[in-house]
């Protein structure tokens, strides 16, 4: 018994400093790695591209998935929001059909060709994680 409540205490805490560690964090901040946008893009160009395109440009009722209309339409919402849209209502041809870590992957992958800077860990699937970061607009394009 007191073995489980460790195990319990111990991922609580772990949870809890999740958490912390994300709030107050913005797409600015390097919240996703170059090998999670390169797991995004695989997926993408499985699930995505037939309605999206290769460039992300949108076509008929897809919408783009950057530029500043994509952009305007996500700006200060959690990336809580746009996982939750996109993992319950994408691919459109089979709505949930894409497991959590291939979401994430895919909006790592949105956030590169977005123009968002890369960090060093991997953007986390975590519910309360993603609504604790911010989108913000990215910095021109270099």
């Amino acid at each position: 018994m007191t073995s489980t409540r460790l195990v319990i205490g111990s991922l609580v805490f772990v949870q809890a400093l999740i958490v912390v560690f994300a709030q107050g964090k913005t797409t600015l901040d390097g919240i996703y790695s170059e090998p999670q946008a390169a797991r995004g893009e695989t997926v993408y160009r499985e699930s995505c591209t037939s309605c999206h395109g290769e460039d992300l440009s949108g076509s008929g009722q897809a919408p783009a998935l950057a530029g500043k209309e994509f952009n305007a339409d996500w700006v200060d919402l959690s990336l809580g929001d746009l996982f939750d849209r996109t993992h319950l209502s994408m691919p459109a041809d089979k709505p949930g059909s894409l497991t959590p870590a291939q979401t994430v992957d895919v909006i790592a992958y949105v956030l590169k060709k977005g123009n968002f800077p890369p960090g060093a860990a991997d953007l986390p699937s975590d519910a309360a994680v993603l609504k604790g970061i911010k989108f913000v607009n990215p910095p021109a394009p270099k």
